[in-house]
């Protein structure tokens, strides 16, 4: 029995099984076995067999992943965000690997992958959805491409697909303490009352994965799917945008009813409506900043910035100036929004917001 049998199997015997109090171990049993199966899927088998790849070396400040079913308009979007020509046409599949183009935004250069349609089944590997999962898994961001004319239903199988292959969106990282010891057994504390996940359960779910000496800490009320996340250890947590393509096709209530929905951006790749905000929108889902520099005497340079994220210390834009000036800073002068007063002298810890101006003064 291969393991997208296993899969099944265990996936129909969760589906059969009423949720209440007396199943809710044995539930709890068979996720556990799930997720240690999926993620066997997800590693490469050690034949030696080496399968071709989407090769795409990792460029730019960021890298953003476009995700969908085949024909919604993720080619015609590159096209028209990049100077990149991505062939699009009105059948299926025209894209068959990965496409980078770069959309130069607030003197940043994001990196945008075109990747081939993905199909039901792609967590399988039908359809090259494995490697196409795989280089999502590498972006800092997703945008999933939907198409407005047809019903939601698919972007809930694209989510389903993402999260059986470990990729979740728009969530963050549970926040429970797990360790594994030599020896001691297991030792469960918890900082809050937790309602849906309990200490026999989290003994049957580590006994499923051969871990007995353990230490693990909940610091907030999670699911037993949430710890079966933070056992397994290859889960990637990513923002992702919704973008609904086509609203050209469509009545304006129901463009509008889309446009309401939480991380959603409705576009017109054809006619180029809104385009202006999904860049927008892609910038703060991001999290970039600009920093520019100043020599002393001069005015600051405007024309080249550094690109930073969000939440980025003096000692940071030291290391994207030059590595050895962190060691040899004394102070700072910086200029903006992130200090009560114009120029401020500060520490190597400051932390920067977007647009400031640094003057560094060495040792």
């Amino acid at each position: 029995m291969g393991i997208l049998e296993k899969i099944s199997e265990i996936e129909k015997e969760i589906a059969r099984t009423q949720k209440n109090k007396a199943t809710e171990y044995h539930l709890g049993l068979l996720k556990a076995k799930l997720a240690k199966y999926r993620s066997q899927l997800l590693e490469p088998s050690k034949k030696g067999e080496k399968g071709e790849g989407f090769d795409v070396l990792k460029s730019g400040d960021a890298r953003v992943a476009l995700i969908g079913f085949p024909s919604v308009g993720k080619s015609t979007l590159l096209s028209t965000l990049t100077k990149t020509e991505s062939e699009a046409a009105n059948y299926e599949f025209t894209t068959l690997t990965c496409i980078p183009g770069v959309i130069e935004y607030k003197g940043a250069n994001i990196q945008l992958l075109d990747l081939p349609g993905i199909i039901e089944g792609a967590a399988q590997g039908k359809g090259r959805g494995r490697q196409v999962i795989a280089v999502a898994r590498t972006a800092d961001l997703v945008i999933m491409m939907l198409d407005a004319t047809k019903p939601n239903v698919h972007r809930d199988l694209l989510e389903r697909e993402l999260e059986s292959v470990g990729i979740r969106l728009n969530k963050r990282k549970p926040n429970i303490y797990f360790k594994q010891k030599k020896g001691g057994g297991l030792s469960f504390n918890s900082t809050c009352s937790l309602s849906r996940c309990n200490e026999k359960m989290v003994q049957t779910i580590l006994h499923s994965f051969k871990i007995f000496n353990a230490e693990v800490l909940f610091r907030e009320d999670c699911t037993e799917d949430e710890f079966i996340d933070v056992v397994t250890a290859n889960r990637v947590y990513l923002p992702c945008l919704y973008v609904y393509n086509k609203i050209d096709q469509i009545s304006i209530e129901e463009v509008d009813r889309l446009a309401r929905q939480p991380n959603s951006i409705v576009v017109s790749c054809n006619m180029k409506l809104n385009l202006d905000y999904l860049l927008e929108a892609l910038w703060d889902a991001l999290q970039l900043i600009r920093v520019y520099t100043k020599k002393p005497g001069a005015p600051p340079d405007f024309d080249d910035g550094l690109i930073l994220r969000k939440g980025v210390t003096v000692e940071h834009v030291c290391h994207a100036i030059h590595r050895t000036l962190a060691a040899q800073f004394k102070y700072g002068l910086v200029w903006g929004t992130s200090t009560k007063y114009s120029p401020q002298r500060v520490g190597i810890s400051h932390i920067m917001a977007d647009e400031d101006v640094i003057q560094v003064v060495k040792k």
